[in-house]
């Protein structure tokens, strides 16, 4: 698979202007799902259903370490290409502060760029389900498309993602493709308005967000932010 994964220094670069804007209102995300819904039409959506490492007290986001200090929470968008991009200089830090033990980080996968967004945090929360989340996580950016919402991302393109990523519970595939987790990424929506998270990615450090201009695509200045609260 061709690999679109985004990496580099951003401080030569404004951060305001590259940020995503999101788009939280009501109607247009009634939109999005009823095309996620179209995408899926022939799966039977029967009840709602939480991946296991989740909780309504962190907002339903994907959590990690959940007694660890500090609290780390990252929102995000699978097809955001700013998250991509973040992902590239951070991802490895973070994942290494998950794997220690340093912190509580909570994934919070939103959905607001359409139904494509849907299906692959559907997907992520199949491959938390099966342990695998922190390498899927990885897998996506890495093979994220040039075009937002261009119909790659499928069902059997989010399958083969996690073979890639070495998934080999046999019940994630049919967690994708039965969109099991669909309905839950409503309440990730539902948080995040609450929250007034109205950009991807946006990183909050025991409850405050970091500057984006500063600390979000430099590696060194992100690092420092956390090991000042307290990451080892």
């Amino acid at each position: 698979m061709a690999s679109a994964n985004k990496t580099g220094n951003s401080s030569k670069q404004p951060q305001q202007k590259g940020m995503r804007g999101l788009v939280i209102g009501m109607i247009v995300f009634v939109v999005a799902v009823g095309a996620a819904f179209a995408v899926i039409s022939n799966q039977s959506i029967k009840s709602l259903k939480l991946p296991s490492s989740v909780s309504k007290a962190d907002g339903y986001g994907i959590t990690f370490n959940p007694t660890g200090t500090p609290k780390i929470d990252i929102w995000e968008d699978f097809q955001c290409p700013i998250c991509n991009r973040f992902e590239g200089i951070n991802g490895n830090y973070i994942n290494q502060v998950i794997q220690a033990g340093h912190a509580k980080v909570v994934f919070h996968t939103m959905s607001f760029i359409g139904p494509e967004s849907i299906l692959a945090a559907n997907a992520g929360a199949c491959a938390a389900n099966s342990g695998k989340f922190v390498q899927y996580h990885a897998a996506l950016y890495n093979n994220q498309p040039t075009t937002e919402n261009s119909g790659k991302i499928t069902n059997p393109w989010l399958t083969l993602i996690g073979a890639a990523a070495g998934i080999t519970d046999p019940k994630f595939a049919s967690c994708v493709n039965n969109g099991d987790y669909i309905n839950w990424t409503k309440n990730i929506e539902a948080d995040a308005a609450a929250k007034n998270v109205n950009a991807t990615p946006t990183v909050f450090l025991n409850g405050k967000e970091l500057d984006r201009n500063t600390q979000y695509m430099d590696a060194a200045a992100f690092k420092k932010a956390l090991t000042d609260a307290g990451v080892k």
